[in-house]
């Protein structure tokens, strides 16, 4: 019998093409995902791991301990005299510290890099970092640059780079190398610089050493040397050694990278979804098709279970073959995504291709084991058929033949109920993450009712759209005849396109919906073309917070306002003297003088600004457990018309002095008409509710009129926020050209054009959608390689008849005209469905997660998968059409 079977494989291999393309496609992507993935994470252990290992033992300084109910303490950093204490250990060769602080970096057009000033720090000769090239600074007028910030800004060793020190003066450095700082967080996200240890206390003013690496002397190894630190250090440090710290950070980047693995292989397991519908759809038609040749061995002695054993052989062959294939394959694209997609990404894959056995196995065991399990149905089938029946039937696949049972019909109808059902469950929750869940299982469910009720769609749908076609010609009327003489095989084709199609649609509809909702909200909370906000740095914040004291004459500011002094303009408790409000106040607020200058300006046609600030509460106005409280004004605004939000209940336009406008989630309760009591440091401020705004809005916190907010904060003169329209007709040249001119005496102002913004994000979301569509593009190719088979052995089936046609005057183009008619309706049919199913789960998936969901639907990119649903039946038609009209007329008749 194993003869047989592979005698069978041999002879009729053409039949197995799409099949073996199908399974390949499924677990090259699976593998190529494990190759890429383990590569990508390996390459960010070595840059992490690199870094650490180049020093024996690391010390920084430990978190002090939470005490419930009150603020967080930050961890000391290490004096001079404890660096000194360490390099004194006779364990220890060598010993630096870094100084870490913050520096205002400009780019190439003199404005401040960055939301947030890039690190500044000191590298000494036993430093865990080194130049990855040229070499680090050795002058006070020279400076190296994260790898990560030269890219960003474009400089190169040798150029003239400049920092703004203590006084906000420029300072001009030479470039004398680039320091990769690898995946570390203290330096991948807002850049590093690296200065002498002169200049970083000159210009960041560090409070002390952030970490102090350490050299092993000689005969000493690592974990000997870490332990003398830590005894020495005793709880004021965290000592580890170089490798330990390094794996400790190895272990959170890794999580990143599981994070992208499980992402890939979600789409490795829909095209592996898609790939065994098309084999299950194969085998159901080559085993009806082998029915009398199953039925023959039966009667020559073969028993039931040889047969059924014969078929799962076939299955383990096609799917071991096809895995083997796929794994290759995929190993090809886990190479290829690791060199292209890697820098693309922002990483530099500098480890060798990991090739692990969790790659090739889980390919081979998945590819195979799924190909088996999708023939067990057709091999029962082909044992369950009497022998001398099966010699009586034709060649039709009669056992695809059967119709839709009112029990199918009910079970179908059943769960499309329950799918609403739980979508209907997420729309009454609200807005909620774990509603993503709850679609995804409806979505599910719902893909299983189209596969009970597929018989009953296809019919319906094709006699729908045949009542024209079969007034267009004869080979529109035959195509449409055939595509319902076996509605089940049609439906079991196109399901798998219906998965894809759906999947697809439901995510540019997320992808729409999100662009538009965000569009919506940065209308509201930016209604402008420009906006301008001072740089953050919380160093200053810290200065400001911690290091200050509070006189009679003298109000220390929260995060956002100024810093006054005593009488004589000292910050006392700091080493700074400030002679006025102006050198910390900068960098929290901006200057009047842009302002005005903006406001003269002919292509400007409104500016206002904004000023926030916080207060407490009053207990007997507190409708929540509500301690204290943002509260903003926008001067110089019109409030409803400059700007604008969506309200729980009042109006926005009725905001005027001894009245204040909430947003919902601070509102704990009150409504309008309820009065509001603020405690300010000019005393209690009593305040009408005048609205009630939704929450995710422009406004946040209370909102006030401008006297209301001078009255409460009256050393508040400066705006922290410029909002800037700019004149109708205005050119928008001329517009930037103003705006950029205004702060060209203040880089560390940041100017966000909302424009260039939503061209951003857009941009960014069309990215997102094009790289998704390209990976469930694999389960559409599957799909239309399962469609191609289909026609293909549906060919072979109907030999005979399209002879008869042919004898009866049906020419070679109207046969190939009619084939390519019947495989674009069942694509067109597989699309529709899945678009339909695409636009319900991503409306639903849309609103689970975004509140104030702005719903869209971007028809053109449903009439663009449309048409290529067409091409995809027209190319899924090529060979079998060719192969229908090539066959001769009178073979054919006589081969029965």
């Amino acid at each position: 019998m194993l003869r047989t079977t592979l005698a069978g494989l041999r002879l009729h291999k053409s039949r197995y093409v799409t099949t073996v393309l199908a399974i390949l496609l499924g677990v090259m992507f699976i593998s190529g995902t494990m190759v890429f993935a383990d590569t990508l994470k390996a390459s960010y252990e070595e840059s992490v791991m690199g870094s650490a290992t180049g020093v024996d033992a690391i010390a920084t300084p430990a978190e002090p301990e939470y005490v419930e109910g009150e603020d967080p303490a930050e961890a000391v950093a290490f004096d001079e005299e404890q660096l000194e204490r360490v390099r004194d250990l006779p364990e220890v060769a060598s010993a630096d510290g870094m100084l870490e602080g913050r520096a205002v970096l400009l780019d190439a057009e003199g404005r401040a890099v960055g939301f947030m000033p890039p690190a500044a720090v000191s590298l000494g000769d036993a430093s865990r970092f080194s130049a990855k090239e040229g070499r680090l600074p050795e002058a006070d007028d020279e400076i190296a640059l994260a790898t990560s910030t030269a890219s960003s800004t474009g400089f190169e060793v040798g150029d003239t780079v400049t920092m703004l020190d203590a006084d906000q003066e420029k300072r001009d450095f030479t470039l004398t190398g680039l320091v990769n700082f690898g995946v570390d967080p203290n330096f991948s996200m807002a850049g590093a610089t690296v200065l002498t240890e002169n200049v970083v206390r000159e210009i960041a003013a560090p409070q002390g050493y952030s970490e102090i690496d350490v050299v092993a002397a000689e005969g000493t190894d690592d974990e000997t040397v870490a332990k003398a630190v830590e005894e020495e250090l005793g709880a004021t440090a965290e000592v580890a050694t170089g490798t330990e710290f390094g794996e400790e950070l190895a272990e959170g980047v890794g999580a990143q990278t599981e994070v992208l693995r499980i992402a890939l292989l979600l789409f490795g397991v829909i095209a592996m979804f898609v790939a065994a519908i098309v084999i299950y759809n194969t085998f159901a038609i080559l085993i009806a098709q082998r029915q009398r040749e199953l039925a023959l061995l039966r009667c020559v002695g073969a028993k039931r279970g040889q047969v059924f054993r014969s078929v799962l052989t076939e299955s383990f062959v096609v799917g071991m073959v096809s895995s083997i294939l796929g794994v290759l394959a995929g190993i090809g694209i886990g190479m290829a995504g690791a060199r292209f997609a890697g820098p693309l990404m922002g990483t530099d894959v500098t480890a060798s291709v990991v090739i692990g056995p969790g790659a090739v196995l889980s390919g081979l065991l998945l590819g195979t084991l799924m190909t088996v399990f999708s023939a067990l149905v057709p091999a029962m089938r082909a044992t369950r058929v009497a022998p001398l029946a099966a010699l009586r039937t034709s060649a039709t696949a009669s056992g695809l033949e059967k119709g839709t049972g009112w029990v199918r019909v009910v079970f179908g109808l059943l769960l499309f109920a329950v799918s609403a059902g739980l979508i209907g469950l997420t729309r009454m929750t609200g807005p909620d993450p774990a509603g993503l869940f709850i679609v995804t299982g409806a979505a599910l469910i719902a893909f299983v009712g189209v596969v009970v009720l597929g018989p009953l769609l296809v019919r319906g749908i094709v006699r729908l759209v045949g009542v024209p076609l079969r007034r267009v010609g004869v080979p529109s009327m035959l195509a449409v005849d055939n595509s319902v003489r076996n509605p089940r095989r049609a439906a079991t084709a196109m399901i798998a396109l219906t998965v894809g199609a759906t999947l697809i649609t439901g995510y540019s509809v997320v992808s729409a919906s999100l662009e538009s909702t965000l569009t919506k909200t940065l209308d509201e909370q930016f209604p402008v073309d420009y906006q301008i906000s001072p740089q953050f740095n919380p160093d200053e914040l810290t200065v400001g917070q911690e290091e200050t004291e509070t006189t009679e004459e003298g109000v220390e500011e929260g995060v956002e306002g100024p810093v006054e002094g005593t009488e004589e303009g000292a910050v006392e408790g700091t080493e700074v003297a400030v002679e006025d409000e102006e050198p910390l106040a900068e960098l929290a607020t901006i200057p009047s003088r842009v302002r005005e200058d903006l406001e003269k300006e002919s292509t400007v046609s409104k500016v206002f600004g904004v000023r926030s600030d916080s207060a407490e509460v009053a207990e007997e106005g507190v409708g929540g457990p509500l301690e204290s409280m943002p509260v903003s004004t926008y001067v110089g605004a019109d409030m409803g018309t400059d700007l604008t939000a969506d309200m729980v209940e009042g109006e926005l336009s009725d905001l005027e002095p001894g009245r204040v406008v909430l947003s919902e989630g601070y509102a704990g309760g009150m409504g309008v008409g309820d009065t509001l009591t603020l405690v300010t440091p000019e005393g209690d401020l009593e305040l009408e509710i005048a609205a009630i705004a939704e929450d995710m809005q422009s406004l946040f916190g209370a909102t006030v009129s401008e006297e209301d907010f001078v009255r409460a904060f009256p050393e508040r003169t400066q705006d922290d926020t410029l909002m800037i329209r700019g004149a109708e007709g205005a050119d928008s040249a001329e517009l930037r050209e103003a705006v950029y001119s205004a702060v060209d005496d203040h880089p560390t102002l940041q100017v966000d054009s909302v424009a260039e913004m939503k061209n951003q994000f857009s941009q960014m979301m069309d990215i997102a959608f094009y790289t998704i569509a390209a990976m469930l593009g694999l389960a559409i190719i599957i799909a239309v390689f399962g469609i191609s088979n289909t026609m293909a052995l549906s060919v072979l089936e109907r030999t005979r008849e399209s002879a008869l046609l042919r004898a009866l005057g049906l020419a070679r183009g109207q046969l190939r005209r009619m084939l390519s008619i019947e495989a674009v309706l069942l694509c067109l049919i597989g699309a529709g469905i899945g678009i339909a199913l695409g636009v319900v789960f991503g409306w639903a998936a849309a609103a689970a997660v975004l509140p104030n969901m702005v719903f869209a639907a971007p028809a053109g990119q449903i009439a663009v998968f449309i048409a290529v649903s067409v091409l995809a039946g027209l190319l899924a038609a090529v060979l079998p059409a060719r192969r229908a009209a090539g066959t001769s007329i009178t073979g054919a008749l006589a081969s029965e």
